[in-house]
């Protein structure tokens, strides 16, 4: 059960930390926040404040809390196929396939337009861009990235579904293309930038805060008009990012298919979900329009369809939202670290790795070490804390893993 661990903090988290106790009590008793911070079951102490945080604030918006990686969130394509399908395919042919298509790690962009759905996206960022007076002169490269994943704990992956939540298992339910990616090198600028602008104004109105990433911009200013205008389009290419990455997976997934004398009986893409879990948008809760913002967190309103990853080598989830307003209409984003890279690489190792991914096909190396699962929260137990927020719908394993450096 939620319990209020501070005036204004209600924590759904079972595992908690003492560094992300004290970030929730100081972004609380920022005095806009209404009705109160909610932590979600994978909070985690993060740079400012708590990744797993949900921050409602009236006439206010804090870009650190938003994030550098704005609009960071999932995707996932639900197939027409099942496990039984592909069990005789190479795993690793697909895997390649993918890498040549979607670059990977900071840095690698694309070289080409391949495709015409490319072009049309970066015509429409364009035009939203141009419309809307948003500079991008800091990113001349931004083309570029679309359609690119980035490094960390971004990845792509092949999956089985292998229950219903209802605990009725299904071996060989339906194939998943999953993905996990944001905004890229243009929306860090962007974040970076507003972030600088928050933290000057403070100090001019000599405004006291904990922390320097807490500095916020006020509604009805100039800095505030122009951090909503770039950060809705940031939003909007971090979705249009993970689209066009997607469409490119389903596409190499399906020449793999045929390429291997495969003939699906129907359309090989039956739903798709594509959601943010670092953003903000203007709501309405316990009587008031707040900007709600979710650092590490995703929208989990009645009805609402959202996916919840887990750890490389555990379980993902498709989840519909419950509407459970003292959670703000919010769920978790994932696992959550329960170690930071750094302590991750300290206390596991290579064998490690390969222990915990036997059975996925995946990129081997020292580069992923502080990607093992052991790094993170147990995801069955972010699921169970999460009850009261959202209702599973598919249980889903991986069968192929890839990560940027």
């Amino acid at each position: 059960m939620p319990e209020m661990i501070a005036e204004k903090v209600l924590n759904f988290a079972s595992i908690l930390d003492d560094t992300t106790r004290v970030q929730a009590h100081e972004i609380s008793s920022l005095p806009f926040i209404h009705p109160h911070v909610a932590l979600m079951p994978d909070a985690h102490a993060g740079k400012g404040s708590a990744v797993g945080t949900v921050i409602p604030t009236v006439d206010a918006v804090i870009p650190a809390a938003v994030g550098v990686d704005i609009g960071c969130g999932m995707i996932g394509v639900q197939t027409s196929l099942t496990k039984d399908d592909i069990a005789e395919f190479d795993l690793a042919d697909l895997r390649g396939r993918v890498e040549a298509t979607i670059p990977l790690s900071p840095g690698n962009y694309n070289k080409t337009l391949r495709y015409a759905h490319t072009r049309a996206r970066i015509d429409a960022l364009e035009e939203a861009a141009s419309a809307k007076g948003v500079d991008l002169s800091h990113s001349p490269k931004w083309r570029e990235q679309l359609g690119s994943l980035g490094g960390g704990n971004h990845f792509i992956e092949l999956c089985e579904q292998i229950g219903d939540g209802q605990g009725r298992g299904e071996a060989t339910g339906s194939i998943w293309l999953f993905l996990h990616s944001g905004s890229r090198g243009v929306g860090n600028k962007i974040a970076q930038k507003h972030i600088r602008i928050a933290q000057k104004l403070c100090r001019r109105w000599h405004i006291t805060l904990a922390h320097p990433d807490l500095a916020y911009l006020a509604s009805g200013t100039d800095e505030f008009g122009a951090y909503i205008r770039e950060l809705r389009w940031a939003q909007a290419f971090a979705y249009e990012n993970r689209a066009e990455m997607m469409d490119r997976f389903v596409t190499v997934f399906g020449e793999w298919l045929t390429d291997n004398a495969f003939r699906p009986r129907e359309q090989v893409e039956v739903r798709r979900i594509n959601c943010h879990h670092n953003y903000t948008e203007k709501v309405e809760i316990a009587g008031k329009k707040v900007w709600l913002t979710r650092k590490g967190a995703i929208d989990a309103s009645a009805g609402t369809y959202g996916l919840i990853p887990g750890s490389m080598g555990t379980k993902s989830y498709v989840v519909r939202g419950l509407g459970n307003e003292s959670g703000l209409f919010s769920a978790p984003h994932g696992a959550g670290r329960a170690y930071s890279r750094s302590k991750a690489r300290q206390l596991f190792t290579l064998d490690d790795l390969a222990e915990a991914m036997v059975g996925i096909e995946y990129r081997h190396g020292a580069e992923w070490i502080d990607e093992i699962p052991a790094a993170y929260k147990p995801i069955d137990q972010i699921m169970e804390d999460a009850r009261d927020l959202v209702e599973v719908e598919a249980v889903l394993r991986q069968l192929l893993n890839v990560k940027g450096v």
